[in-house]
């Protein structure tokens, strides 16, 4: 397995993968997908095999402050700490970088935790129409 920054070819399988995951109102306007990739900072790729088998996006000004965006393993390949390599790729080494996310998903609470997130009482939201 391979880690990366994701390959213009890969991103209608990236797309599948997050459609495949319950991701698909997200992702189901493929041009508007292209845009989000073009526009995150951050947009990493697992390959096995030439597959798209995990895909992570996230933004961060690189000294303070990080958002983890999107995460997804495909089902087949889930518990071989394919998720946990591309949060250590995308968070890198910077301990001063306080990263916040979404775990509003049933199970993936656990998964973050054990990469050393907590629950936070100092996030706020301004949910989508």
């Amino acid at each position: 397995m391979h880690i990366r920054p994701i390959l213009p070819h890969e991103v209608e399988q990236a797309r599948q993968l997050l459609a495949c995951s319950g991701w698909s109102r997200k992702v189901e306007d493929t041009a508007k997908f292209q845009k989000l990739i073009e526009h995150s900072q951050i947009a990493l790729v697992a390959i096995e095999d030439e597959q798209v088998v995990g895909f992570m996006r996230a933004l961060s000004d690189g000294i303070f402050n990080g958002y983890i965006s999107m995460l997804v393993v495909a089902r087949e390949f889930q518990g071989r700490g394919i998720g946990s390599a591309l949060m250590r790729q995308a968070m890198g080494m910077n301990l001063e970088i306080t990263w916040v996310l979404r775990a509003d998903r049933d199970g993936v609470a656990g998964f973050y935790e054990r990469l050393g997130f907590n629950d936070s009482t100092v996030a706020m939201e301004r949910l989508r129409s």
